[in-house]
């Protein structure tokens, strides 16, 4: 009987999940759905998204995947959106039981799921409350990242300075995929892997440490911290069955998405993989010995992430990808609907395309800086060189794809690449995928080859991680 690696990704957009042949190490099935998540914030510059939703359509996604092959799943991966938090109640006792923290289990028939409960919106990477002002007051970190709004760390910050009541109603921080991780294995605490701890900030991956005492001596509820492991170990077992996945299946403990989606493109050390989904990442990987910087810089557009085993990615992380193209859509329907004219979000993104593929090139410039980036977040988006000639549908969305290129490669010059020894480009994520204009333009933007894989992305690629780490994962459960 084949057994199988289950791959969960929960994006900014959407969920995806995956099946891994452990023999032949293919994908047999896959899924996805939109989150649509997001809601409306009483804070101003707020971006939350409602944790029931997202793990509504998680549990949609998993029930969509063959119940056969579910029941033969021997261990589970889960990767996500970074940088996030979420927060939750610790467990609880009710009559001399203890109950799970965070959720509640329902079901029967070898469809068993959980819901959240006692838990908190997920205030996601993508949140403005913190501002330049807001975090000139915040205490160096002992990192060599740099904190910026949308990390979690500067989040739980702002609510101590801001919303202190809220805090209190918590025991329990991580991000939404460390949440999951947690139910699915009855913690009543939080790990949380190196990859994910980085991308909160307050956190040295030299000594795989918090900055305890900075953070203490700043009145920093350090209780909600939780505790590291190595990335790529397992958290602990499923405490029950899940959708048809036997209870007491491995779960491994939540990795970085964008780690996830390199590890499932780069095949060779002499690869650079450009991932555009939601946001744009550009990234090779660092000599095997390379330590990063003691000091932040952020004025840099070039970050180093942990990786797997020590190593770092040099990385160009942009704010602006998919989500850039997915606002030039927002923003052309609210006017059609101004107009009382009726199309789905969906068909204009097709017809846009096919307006900008027949138009090969335009002198039409746009900065598509609209998020600004964490090295400068007061830069905003831009157009210029207009004429009446470039004024199509075709010109302006030819000019967005290229923009959002040309800001990626302006992070991350490709000299760098090519001093680096990097001999080909890796394509990945969503929105590169769909758009065969961003393809154009990417193999425009780079003096290397551009290859496309099949099925690479995160869910893929934190199977993947489990699957070739099966015979030396560290167990911490």
């Amino acid at each position: 009987m084949a057994k199988y690696v289950l791959g969960i990704d929960i994006g900014t957009t959407s969920i995806k999940v995956v099946l891994l042949d452990i023999n032949s190490k293919t994908v047999t099935d896959s899924f996805s759905l939109p989150t649509k998540a997001y809601i409306v914030s009483d804070e101003t510059h707020a971006k939350e998204q409602d944790s029931v939703q997202i793990i509504t359509t998680l549990n949609e996604c998993i029930a969509s995947l063959p119940i056969d092959k579910l029941q033969n799943v021997s261990r589970i991966g889960v990767s996500g959106q970074m940088h996030g938090v979420v927060f939750w109640k610790a467990q609880t006792v009710l009559y001399h039981h203890c109950l799970p923290s965070g959720c509640n289990w329902s079901g029967g028939d070898s469809r068993h799921h959980f819901s959240p409960r006692d838990t908190s919106h997920l205030i996601t990477w993508q949140d403005g409350r913190c501002n330049s002002d807001f975090l000139s007051t915040l205490p160096n970190p002992d990192s060599h990242l740099s904190i910026a709004t949308g990390f979690g760390c500067a989040t739980i910050f702002w609510y101590m300075k801001y919303r202190p009541e809220f805090l209190s109603d918590f025991m329990v921080a991580g991000t939404i995929h460390d949440y999951v991780v947690s139910m699915l294995c009855g913690l009543d605490s939080c790990v949380m892997t190196g990859q994910n701890a980085a991308s909160w900030g307050y956190f040295n991956t030299a000594t795989n440490q918090w900055n305890i005492d900075i953070l203490k001596d700043a009145g920093f509820p350090v209780h909600l911290l939780p505790e590291c492991v190595p990335s790529g170990c397992m958290a602990g077992q499923t405490c029950c069955e899940w959708h048809g996945v036997p209870a007491s299946t491995p779960v491994g403990a939540a990795l970085g998405d964008f780690q996830c989606s390199v590890y499932s493109s780069m095949t060779d050390r002499t690869e650079a993989v450009l991932n555009i989904s939601t946001s744009a990442q550009l990234t090779y990987a660092m000599p095997l010995d390379f330590t990063p910087p003691n000091i932040p810089d952020p004025t840099s557009s070039i970050s180093y992430f942990p990786y797997f085993d020590g190593s770092y990615l040099a990385v160009a992380a942009s704010l602006n990808g998919g989500n850039v193209m997915a606002t030039l859509v927002g923003m052309l329907s609210g006017w059609m609907n101004e107009l009382e004219v009726e199309v789905s979000d969906s068909s204009l993104y097709e017809k846009l395309i096919r307006c900008a593929l027949g138009v090969d090139s335009s002198d039409l410039r746009v900065s598509p800086t609209i998020l600004g980036e964490r090295h400068d977040p007061l830069s905003l988006g831009q157009v210029s060189n207009i004429h009446p000639s470039n004024l199509s549908l075709g010109h302006m969305t030819r000019a967005v794809c290229r923009g959002v290129l040309d800001n990626i490669t302006c992070m991350m010059h490709p000299v760098f690449l090519l001093e680096a020894g990097v001999q080909r480009i890796k394509g990945s994520g969503s929105a590169l995928s769909r758009n065969a204009v961003l393809r154009q333009e990417a193999e425009r933007a780079f003096p290397l080859p551009v290859e496309y894989g099949q099925d690479v992305d995160s869910a893929v690629g934190v199977a993947i991680v489990f699957h070739d780490r099966m015979d030396i994962l560290r167990h911490v459960y």
